[in-house]
């Protein structure tokens, strides 16, 4: 049919175009694992943006991003294939997979996000509870590794490479935003756009949900005496 594009000329955008085994229940489970990357990016950084405008959570933002053009940069010089036995039926022969853009993307998120558990406190007191968030995107990353090896778009190597690349970003850039760009967080706040956006670092508070609901109270009775 004219106009029409030959099948082979047609290429599928790898991030969400994840396939699986028909009739493979784990498969399709681990398929919408290894979107949880999509689901962190859209739902998690871009809503808290738009409810919190916690400068902490645009630096963890923009660390992911720069780790992601890292990958890109490195798949691009490195070059090395995907699994052969794969790559033809997932139709991503035509891209890199060392390392894993997906392992490095979930084990930076979890680096970070457990030393800012442990060492910021993420805006809770309580230690226990400080180190039970920490543990909380572990599983996640790990069931990702394991879902890109099971559906076959990478190797273990390069899930293991994409890991420890994202670990080593992941603590590398809390070090860097917590040490030398966090003392620019107040002229951030207090900036033309940070004020217009309403741009805040809450922490220095130690317990946010509690300094937020009591300030919450404390708005709303003395609107009620009004």
């Amino acid at each position: 049919m004219d106009g029409v594009p030959a099948a082979a000329a047609l290429k599928a955008v790898t991030l969400t175009h994840v396939r699986y085994r028909r009739g493979d229940s784990l498969g399709h489970f681990l398929a919408w694992v290894s979107l949880i990357p999509v689901f962190i990016s859209l739902g998690g950084f871009v809503s808290n943006f738009i409810f919190r405008r916690e400068l902490q959570g645009v630096f963890f933002a923009f660390g992911l991003l720069l780790s992601q053009v890292l990958n890109e940069l490195t798949k691009s010089s490195i070059q090395q294939s995907r699994p052969s036995a794969m790559c033809a039926v997932l139709e991503v022969c035509d891209s890199h997979g060392w390392p894993s853009s997906h392992s490095q993307y979930m084990f930076f998120f979890a680096s970070y996000f457990t030393l800012l558990c442990l060492l910021n406190g993420a805006g809770v007191s309580s230690p226990r509870s400080r180190h039970l968030l920490a543990l909380l995107p572990w599983p996640a990353a790990f069931l990702t590794l394991y879902s890109r090896v099971y559906l076959g778009y990478h190797t273990v190597a390069q899930v293991i490479a994409g890991a420890t690349l994202g670990m080593v970003l992941g603590a590398a850039w809390f070090w860097i935003v917590n040490t030398m760009l966090v003392y620019y967080f107040p002229a951030i706040e207090e900036s033309a756009i940070g004020r217009f956006l309403y741009i805040k670092d809450s922490s220095h508070i130690p317990d946010v949900l509690k300094f937020e609901y009591d300030n919450a109270r404390a708005a709303r009775k003395k609107l009620a005496i009004d």
